[in-house]
C-alpha cells in the first residue's frame, strides 16, 4: 500500500525528557519552552464568558457585527489604520489559520506552488506548506533576525502564493520591514501574511502592521492568545486585502469554521479594553529583564528582544540541547533548543517569560542572583 504523507513527531513533544529531567528539582519544574499564558484572564472577559445566550444559535462563521467592528476599532487605535468591518474576519485562534492559508491559496491560484517564510520561525508556517502540497522555501534572517528579502531566489518568488513576515518574531523577538515586505509582494504578485499576535508586546518604538502600508496584497493575522490571556478560548482575527477576505470568508462558511458565540462575545470584551494588555506588557518586561539576569548568572550574555515575550540567547559553545540540560538540571528550567524554529535555530535556545512571577523569582534563588 502506498503512504501518503506522515506527519513528523510535534516539534515541541521532543523536549519531553527535558521535562522529566527539570521535575526532578526539589520544587519542581519551571517550564518556559512554550508561549502559554499564565496570568488571569481579565475581569471584563470573565463578565463577558458568564452570559449564556450566544451559546444557543450558530454564531457567524465571518464574525459577528460587534466582534468585526471591535476589530476595526482596535485596529485603528493601534496603528492608526481605518477599516471597513467588510475588511476582517474571525478564525478559531492563529495557528488554524497558519496552517490552513496555504491549502486555500493554492486552490485559488493552482499555478503557484511556494510558500515562503522565515528561516528562523514557528515550525507551523513550514507545516502549513507541507499539508498543502506546497514547497515550504525558508527565507534566510539577517542579524537582527529579520528577514533578508534580497536573498529570495527569483525562481521561487514566481512560483510563490504567499510570504510569510512575523513581527514581533518568535523565537528571536526582531522586528521586520513591514513596508518592504509589503512592497516586494506587490512587485512580485505575491500575497503577504504578516502574523502580528505579538504586536503589543513591541519595545523598540510602537506596535507595527503591514496594514500601515496599505491593504492591497496583504493580510495581518492577530489573536487574544497572547495579548489577552486567552490561548484556550481559540479567537484570532485577520484583516486585509479586501479580494482576499473575501474568499476566506465564503470559503470558511462552506467548511463550517466558525469561533463559538461565547467566545466571540468575550473576544468584543477583550479588544474594547486596553488596560489589561498595559498591565501584561509590564509583567512581560519584568519577568523578560529577570531572565537576563539568570542567563548572565549562567555566563551567557543576551539582550531584551525588540518585540515578543522570549529571550533568544546563544548557547555555549553552540550547543543547544547540551545548554537545555544544564538549565534542567541545575535550575530546574525547560526551555526550548532553536532547532525546533529551523535550522538556522540551532545554537541557540529559546525561553518564554510566561512562568508566573513566584516561579521566576525562583529561578533566580536557584541561579543565586
Amino acid at each position: 500500500m502506498t503512504i501518503g504523507f506522515h506527519p513528523p513527531p510535534y516539534p515541541f513533544e521532543r523536549i519531553d525528557d527535558l521535562r522529566k529531567m527539570a521535575a526532578s528539582q526539589p520544587s519542581g519544574l519551571v517550564d518556559l519552552s512554550i508561549g502559554n499564558p499564565c496570568d488571569p484572564v481579565p475581569e471584563v472577559v470573565a463578565t463577558a464568558l458568564a452570559e449564556p445566550d450566544p451559546a444557543r444559535t450558530y454564531p457567524p462563521s465571518i464574525g459577528s457585527s460587534d466582534l468585526r467592528q471591535a476589530v476595526v476599532g482596535w485596529v485603528e487605535r493601534s496603528f492608526g489604520v481605518g477599516l471597513n468591518p467588510a475588511e476582517t474576519g474571525v478564525c478559531i485562534g492563529t495557528k488554524e489559520l497558519v496552517t490552513g492559508l496555504p491549502h486555500l491559496l493554492k486552490l485559488r491560484t493552482p499555478g503557484r506552488d511556494t510558500i515562503l517564510y522565515p528561516a528562523v520561525s514557528y515550525p507551523s508556517y513550514a507545516m502549513g506548506a507541507e499539508l498543502a502540497g506546497c514547497r515550504a522555501v525558508a527565507v534566510p534572517v539577517d542579524g537582527k533576525w529579520c528577514l533578508d528579502l534580497s536573498a529570495i531566489d527569483e525562481s521561487d518568488a514566481e512560483r510563490a502564493l504567499a510570504l510569510w513576515v512575523n513581527t514581533p518574531g518568535n523565537p528571536a523577538g526582531g522586528l521586520d520591514d513591514l513596508e518592504a515586505a509589503a512592497s516586494w509582494g506587490r512587485s512580485y504578485d505575491v500575497m503577504v501574511l504578516s502574523d502580528e499576535c505579538y504586536a503589543e508586546f513591541t519595545w523598540e518604538g510602537p506596535p507595527r502592521s503591514v496594514l500601515q502600508h496599505g491593504s492591497k496584497g496583504v493580510l495581518a493575522v492577530h489573536s487574544l492568545s497572547k495579548r489577552s490571556n486567552l490561548a484556550g478560548l481559540r479567537v484570532g482575527y485577520y484583516a486585509g486585502d479586501p479580494d482576499l477576505v473575501l474568499y476566506l470568508q465564503e470559503v470558511r462558511k462552506h467548511q463550517g469554521f466558525m469561533v463559538s458565540g461565547p467566545a466571540q462575545v468575550a473576544a468584543v470584551a477583550a479588544l474594547s479594553d486596553q488596560s489589561h494588555v498595559d498591565v501584561q506588557r509590564d509583567r512581560y518586561r519584568r519577568r523578560l529583564e529577570s531572565l537576563v539576569e539568570v542567563m548572565a548568572a549562567m555566563n551567557v550574555a543576551v539582550s531584551m528582544p525588540d518585540g515578543a515575550f522570549y529571550l533568544w540567547a546563544p548557547a555555549p559553545a553552540g550547543d543547544a540541547w547540551g545548554f537545555a540540560r544544564v538549565l534542567a538540571d541545575e535550575l530546574g528550567m525547560v526551555v526550548s533548543p532553536g532547532e525546533l524554529f529551523g535550522e538556522a535555530g540551532a545554537g541557540h535556545v529559546r525561553l518564554a517569560a510566561v512562568a508566573s512571577d513566584e516561579h521566576i523569582d525562583l529561578l533566580r534563588e536557584r541561579a543565586r542572583i
